[in-house]
């Protein structure tokens, strides 16, 4: 069977941690036995890691265990000129390298739960070419290929 590759986003990767329940909860736990494989960048653990600092520093070996756990894979940050030459692809600047670094690693799904820059604009997805929804979609998704 393929196994499928999915890009989680910052905001994915927290909820992931916080909540055992939730389906990014579940696509970290399929990870980490070895059913998919969970890509990020280092932009993106640098801001789970800042945000658990800031608002629950109590978590934050959580994060860390959960990112050994489930076997991430973490990407070099995109560098400066790449991000410039495709600030086009999303209104936010700020997540130029995380759409990226999704590209460049071709995979098969981009997790988020940013609604306002990723999931409300189709555009997003069209110009680069890549499927993203919340971490229930990717689960569906994840369901109908099998």
């Amino acid at each position: 069977m393929q196994k499928f590759n999915f890009f989680m986003d910052s905001s994915a990767l927290i909820a992931g941690v916080i909540s055992e329940t939730g389906a990014a909860h579940l696509l970290l736990q399929l990870s980490e036995y070895g059913n998919i494989s969970l890509t990020v960048n280092e932009f993106v653990v640098a801001e789970c890691e800042r945000s658990f600092a800031r608002k629950s520093p109590h978590n934050l070996p959580f994060l860390q265990l959960a990112i050994k756990k489930s076997k991430l894979r973490i990407l070099e940050n995109p560098t400066f000129e790449e991000v410039r030459a495709n600030i086009y692809l999303i209104t936010d600047p700020n997540d130029v390298p995380v759409l990226l670094s999704a590209i460049q690693a071709r995979v098969d799904f981009l997790v988020t739960h940013n609604r306002r820059h990723f999931l409300d604009d189709p555009q997003v997805s069209e110009k680069s070419g890549l499927r993203i929804g919340t971490p229930g979609d990717a689960i569906a998704w994840l369901r109908e290929q099998m």
